[in-house]
């Protein structure tokens, strides 16, 4: 029966040319696609994460970086290019060109708490660099590392609107997190798709997959398309911790660094001068002395204690100059293509390097074993410097750096990597925020050679000097609606002028309660002590023609400092700013409202569930896992993994006994075997918190139990890979058990683990926060 609703047939006519009833009569139309931008250049933009400001060669190093010194050869070099003192905020100015708490990421986006300025994602009604690129025909292209979107975006179930190929980007590949393992990644992405990873080869390494990919990439669009050009953004991981490199390359730089920090500071600066990165007449300010921050002098460290932290920074190198060698490789196949002279490529860090905490803690023992390693990066990253060091340590440093540890640097090595300027990421003195900075277009700067600039220069410039340069047009925002007014300046009169006015003449900085305020030569800063009244703070005062920030000239000049002062407050007002994290803590434990934990059912064989979720599956007074399995006598392997070398818990099958493993932070602590017999079912773990520590329990379904007093409580990042059933997948949480057998799935009848988190958790972070809030105000 015919559908008495149905209009009858008529060919469409609103596609712009008449539209006849056959093909053959009718008028073709095709829709408008974006000009062909011929000749345009290819642009590369690779990031480092925390390398600091004289980490590279041709920025003062001793650390052998001959790709990226053959790139500045061909451009110029920025002796002072300015980041934020943080990689997700540096990210969001450089994708954006808003400043990072206008883009709403003042913080790395692992906070939400409900202020504009730490939304902790990219605003949807700004356009990108790649959504400009793609949209001026460009192919764009992601490697690396992205950290612009929310933690409970990270899963499968996750909103996806703010991963990369959501904001422009036709390929990706990396992880979207703040760090990972080197050797054994904990969640890489595919495009909108988690790769799924037992094990990686005992030789993988990820910088140099990094390069494998963005190579990759590069061939794959230009044997599509030989006129196509394409915007690469390769975002490093290193040399961000862990510090772990390939242990061949870690072996080229033994011994380059038993001098120590003091020495190695002094023939940098000397090389900068050399190279004129640094004016005739700098001196190096005194090591940093700042309550907490400060660095003592490597002839007062015990002989133990020089040794182990000549080969921290041995590992340090070894990461740089992986780094150095894909930059090599880029150039190469660029070369090979013809397309070298006609590509842009820029690198730049985005913060100073890292010290090891954020603000002095209480030094934990530095805890170590011959089956493991040395401690984790989390556990040591606490501890300011090494004051207590394991008497077997120094039997195991051929490990340090490899898969098996998850080291970091003391203090004085970051301050060496920032050389000549005073304090670390975190800080808005310019040894926090000061980046080296290459830009290079041979085709447009064939003058190269030694070719420095000093005017001021800012991540936020990067896009409207892309847009200048090539002459792009930048399109609505993915809401169809104009973005907002970028905050940086096109640099572009500076790369052929080295007598051009700075572009970029003022600029504030804020990062968790540190302020500064540049403005056309002058910078005022704080250096912020925690739950201290913001009023209460002194604002240091610096002129230009002092680089390392070395005289206050704050007494003799209190009209400038007042002014920058007032400046400040005016920038901040208008970017989001306000708020200003005091230090309390509240910005980790406000969060949106929450569904109240339930149960979560894992059943053997399903992918890792991701790390922030398995993590809120252990917080709180106490939690407990069910496992659903039969017993025979026979069967073997992992029958719960959560976590990896840096920290986590354990359940395995081996030789007819049941084992529990807890990682403390590389340090192992073993219970078992429980004899089992045949068709045994049913396994509890349970677990309550106890003055913030774990008492865990192992039940049996016969009655027989494993406890486990005292252990380590994992909260924030940790434990930092998430939960395996029947299997213990990339990084193990047991490197004796991995040794002997991998990552040893269960041969036998497991079926799921259901988790049963806490169902007061929010009572007990509103509890947190309540004291949090309390501690703040009564400092204020």
């Amino acid at each position: 029966m015919s559908d008495p609703t149905a209009r009858p047939f008529e060919p469409y006519r609103d596609f712009g040319g008449e539209v006849r009833t056959t093909m053959a009569e009718s008028t073709p139309w095709w829709p408008e696609r974006p000009a062909r931008p011929a000749g345009r250049p290819n642009v590369i933009v690779v990031l480092a994460d925390d390398l600091g400001f004289s980490d590279i060669g041709c920025f003062g190093s001793e650390i052998p970086t001959p790709h990226l010194d053959a790139t500045a050869a061909d451009g110029v070099r920025y002796a002072n290019f300015r980041v934020t003192p943080l990689c997700s905020p540096t990210r969001a100015a450089l994708m954006t060109g808003l400043n990072a708490h206008a883009a709403g990421i003042a913080f790395p986006t692992h906070v939400d708490p409900g202020f504009p300025g730490y939304r902790s994602e990219l605003p949807l009604d700004q356009p990108v660099l790649p959504e400009i690129f793609r949209a001026n025909g460009y192919a764009t292209l992601m490697v690396g590392k992205w950290h612009l979107c929310k933690d409970e975006d990270f899963s499968e179930a996750g909103s996806r609107h703010n991963w990369p190929l959501q904001r422009g980007f036709d390929q990706y590949y990396g992880f979207l997190e703040a760090l990972t393992d080197f050797h054994h990644p904990h969640r890489l992405i595919e495009g909108n798709s988690v790769v799924q990873v037992d094990e990686y080869p005992d030789d993988y390494y990820l910088t140099d997959d990094l390069t494998d990919r963005a190579v990759r990439m590069i061939r794959e669009v230009r044997t599509a398309d030989p006129d196509k050009p394409f915007f690469l953004y390769l975002s490093h991981g290193g040399v961000h911790a862990p510090m772990q490199a390939r242990a061949e390359d870690i072996a080229r730089h033994r011994g380059r660094y038993d001098e120590g920090w003091d020495v190695v500071r002094e023939r940098r600066l000397a090389r900068q001068i050399e190279l004129g990165i640094m004016p005739e007449g700098t001196t190096l300010p005194a090591r940093n002395g700042e309550e907490g921050l400060d660095v003592g002098p490597w002839d007062a460290l015990s002989a133990t204690e020089r040794r182990v932290h000549a080969r921290q920074m041995e590992v340090y190198a070894a990461m740089v100059e992986a780094i150095d060698r894909g930059v090599g490789r880029l150039r190469d196949v660029l070369a090979e293509l013809g397309e070298l002279e006609n590509t842009i490529i820029m690198f730049s860090s985005d913060n100073g390097a890292a010290r090891l905490s954020d603000q002095p803690r209480p030094v934990p023992s530095w805890a170590t074993s011959p089956d493991t390693g040395t401690a984790s990066y989390f556990g040591y990253m606490q501890n300011p410097e090494v004051c207590e060091i394991d008497e077997r340590l120094p039997e195991i440093l051929d490990d340090l750096g490899g898969p098996t540890t998850w080291p970091h640097y003391p203090r004085g090595w970051a301050m060496a990597s920032n050389t000549p300027f005073r304090l670390y990421k975190f800080s808005t003195l310019r040894g926090g925020q000061q980046s080296p900075f290459v830009f290079s277009w041979p085709a447009r700067l064939p003058e190269g050679g030694a070719v420095v600039r000093r005017q001021y220069t800012h991540i936020t410039d990067v896009l409207p000097t892309l847009v200048d340069l090539l002459g792009l047009e930048v399109p609505l925002s993915p809401t169809a609606v104009p973005g907002a007014a970028v905050a940086g300046s096109s640099f572009a009169p500076t790369l052929a002028d080295a007598a051009a006015a700075a572009t970029h003449r003022e600029q504030y900085t804020e990062c968790v309660g540190n302020r500064s305020y540049y403005k056309d030569g002058w910078e005022a800063a704080t250096v912020r002590r925690p739950l201290t009244p913001f009023d209460e703070e002194s604002w240091q005062l610096f002129h230009e023609s002092d680089p390392v920030q070395a005289d206050d000239l704050a007494e003799r000049h209190p009209e400038k400092v007042a002014e920058l002062v007032a400046d400040f407050d005016r920038a901040a007002r208008a970017n989001q700013v306000y708020p200003l994290d005091e230090g309390s803590g509240v910005k980790f434990l406000q969060r949106p409202p929450a569904p109240t934990p339930r149960p979560v059912r894992i059943a053997a064989g399903t992918p890792t569930l991701e790390r922030h979720r398995a993590g809120a599956l252990v917080q709180g007074a106490r939690w407990r896992v069910e496992l659903e399995w039969t017993y025979r006598q026979g069967d073997e392997g992992v029958l719960l993994a959560h976590g990896s070398q840096a920290a986590g818990y354990l359940l395995f099958v081996e030789e007819g006994g049941l084992w529990f493993e807890h990682n403390d932070f590389g340090t192992p602590r073993r219970l078992g075997p429980v004899p089992l017999t045949d068709g045994l079912r049913g396994l509890e773990l349970a677990v309550t918190t106890n003055g913030g520590r774990w008492d865990a329990v192992v039940r049996l379904g016969d009655g027989s139990v494993l406890e486990a007093p005292g252990l380590r409580r994992f909260g924030g990042f940790l434990p930092f890979e998430g939960i395996d059933v029947g299997i213990c997948r990339r990084s193990p949480v047991s490197w004796e058990l991995y040794r002997r057998r991998r990552s040893f799935p269960y041969s036998g009848d497991l079926r799921a683990a259901t988790y049963h988190p806490d169902p007061d958790v929010a009572e007990g972070l509103a509890a947190r926060l309540a004291e949090a809030r309390r501690l703040a105000l009564n400092t204020q």
